[in-house]
Formats: C-alpha cells, structure tokens, sequence
C-alpha cells in the first residue's frame, strides 16, 4: 500500500495496527514510506489481509485503491459486517451537557 510522503503518522499507525508490514527507505531528501502485505502469507491470507484493512480505512477518512487482484470479496463483506458490529461497543456514550453557567447576581449602589 503506497502511501503518500508526509502521510500522517496516525494514518501509518493505523496500517501498522491493521497487519501490513511498514517498509522505509531514506534519502538525502524525503523518506519514503509504504506498507506491504507480509510476504510469509499464503496468498489467500494476503488478500484478505489487504482487503479486510479497507473498511476500516475508509471510516477512518482515507481513500483507498486496490487492485482486482488483490481483493477478496467475502473478506470484504465480513470486514464491514465487523466493523459495524464492534464500532459501537467500542464507543462511549457522550456525556450529558453540562448547565451553562449562570451569570452572578448584578449589585447596583
């Protein structure tokens, strides 16, 4: 996964947390970075760990392209059936408003 220079640490974290491998070549000017699939993977497990990383990256804000080959339509569907199930659990129910403060009593001489 090509990943633009400058990307965004928490993006980088985020593909990190998601199983794909970070690789980094540095350069007297911009390091380059991008994230792979682990080469040791079977084929099948590539694709559907390159493939199950899309919903979560798409809720994250990000814009994904894969290529045909990669993409695992089932991994895919489960992604998203997981991803809609577990979200809500993982977030908090917001507190309630606090009042707005109210102005003290106005003293006249």
């Amino acid at each position: 996964m090509d990943t633009p220079t400058g990307a965004p640490e928490e993006l980088l974290v985020l593909l990190d947390r998601l199983g794909l491998e970070r690789q980094e070549v540095r350069t007297a000017g911009p390091v380059y970075v991008w994230h792979t699939v682990p080469a040791r993977l079977p084929e099948a497990e590539r694709k559907r760990l390159a493939t199950r990383a899309i919903p979560t990256l798409i809720a994250a804000g990000y814009r994904v392209n894969i290529t045909p080959e990669l993409f695992d339509e089932a991994a895919y569907h489960q992604a998203v059936h997981d991803l809609r199930t577990v979200q809500p659990r993982l977030t908090a129910p917001l507190p309630a408003p606090s009042p707005a403060p109210t102005a003290p009593p106005r003293r006249t001489p």
